[in-house]
């Protein structure tokens, strides 16, 4: 069931990490993180020139100083972003409300999505800086592999993102049928109990048979005296 793909184990019970990290979101999330590692790396080590004419560094993004803030910001953003909802995968089998296990899902979706989006802009940005940059601001090409590097990275984490809001989503909508929003939701992958035992009426009285609350037959109220039929006991 994918609704257990998102808490390991019963509310309250114990840490499974192996069951965590074979979940396609949580892959997802360590993507992502690596990614924007990338995109955020090589800006901050590679994405500033110096000119012997120029006291100062200048952006190898075409000169533009917030297009290499925009790169650095999102990236280390999201590779915050990341981390949080990695600690959130591990503590979500903790949450016992209901309530609280709809908003922790809700919330992945919109973030994820909205990260998607933020990724798109910072490529589209990027790119376009990038494209429009004059060679002679840069005649070594010192910094192009970094440079070229961080746009292709923006451009694999929409993706990652996407998908992280894509399985958010449908996790949403099939824990919204099943036990994942439950008081006492039970990962199918960690259920070790036996099968069901066999339905007992619960003992409402005495019991004088000592049948333990064993489902019988009532006999006809309506009867007075002992007919020949009798009635049969299950």
């Amino acid at each position: 069931m994918e609704g257990g793909a998102y808490g390991a184990g019963k509310a309250g019970g114990a840490f499974d990490p192996y069951t965590l990290v074979r979940q396609p979101h949580t892959i997802l999330r360590v993507v992502s993180w690596l990614f924007s590692i990338v995109v955020f790396g090589s800006i901050v080590n590679e994405g500033y020139l110096n000119s012997a004419s120029e006291e100062e560094e200048f952006c190898i993004y075409n000169r533009n100083p917030n297009a290499c803030s925009y790169g650095v910001t999102v990236g280390v953003l999201a590779f915050l972003t990341c981390l949080l909802y990695l600690a959130l995968d591990v503590y979500f089998p903790q949450i016992s409300s209901v309530k609280d296990r709809k908003k922790a899902v809700l919330s992945d979706i919109g973030v994820s999505a909205f990260w998607a989006f933020l990724w798109f802009v910072g490529f589209c940005f990027l790119a376009n800086q990038w494209q429009v940059s004059k060679p002679k601001d840069n005649p070594l090409n010192e910094g192009t592999d970094a440079a070229r590097a961080a746009i292709a990275f923006s451009f694999f984490s929409i993706f990652t993102w996407a998908g992280q809001a894509v399985l958010a989503f449908q996790r949403y909508q099939i824990g919204a049928d099943s036990a994942l929003f439950s008081q006492d939701y039970m990962d199918p992958s960690q259920d070790s109990s036996m099968p069901y035992a066999p339905y007992v009426e619960p003992n409402t009285g005495p019991d004088p048979a000592g049948m333990g609350g064993t489902y019988q037959q009532p006999a006809n109220t309506f009867d007075t005296e002992p007919q020949g039929y009798q009635s049969q006991g299950y």
